[in-house]
C-alpha cells in the first residue's frame, strides 16, 4: 500500500510517503514542483496521485527498501530513463487498485 501526504504546499510541494509491503514500511520525502506536475499529468491528476503513480512505477522495478529516502520526482528519470513515459499509464491504471492497498497492472 501506498499513501501519500502533502506536507508542504510550498514550491515546490513537499509529500510523506509511506509504503507498506509484507512485514515491512519504509517512509519518504518527496519534492515536486507545480510545473512538473502538470507536466507530468498534463494538469489531468492531482500532485498526490501524480506521486502515487511514480511510486508504483519505482515499486515495479526495486524493492521499497531501495527507493531513496529523500529525493525530487526529477530524479527518477536519471535513474529510470524511460520514466516520463511509462507514467501515463500508472497514471491511468490501478486507481480502484490502490484503494484497496493493491499495485494495479501498467
Amino acid at each position: 500500500m501506498i499513501e501519500v501526504q502533502r506536507i508542504d504546499d510550498g514550491n515546490p510541494l513537499g509529500f510523506e510517503v509511506v509504503v507498506r509491503e509484507g512485514k515491512g514500511e519504509t517512509r519518504h520525502r518527496v519534492t515536486m514542483s507545480e510545473a512538473g506536475s502538470r507536466q507530468l499529468t498534463a494538469g489531468k491528476h492531482t500532485p498526490e496521485r501524480c506521486i502515487e503513480a511514480a511510486f508504483r512505477f519505482l515499486l515495479d522495478r526495486e524493492p521499497k527498501e531501495s527507493i531513496l529516502a529523500r529525493f525530487d520526482i526529477s530524479v527518477i528519470s536519471r535513474y529510470f530513463p524511460e520514466f516520463e513515459q511509462e507514467l501515463p499509464g500508472y497514471l491511468s491504471a490501478g486507481q480502484e487498485d490502490s484503494r484497496s492497498g493493491k499495485r494495479g497492472a501498467s
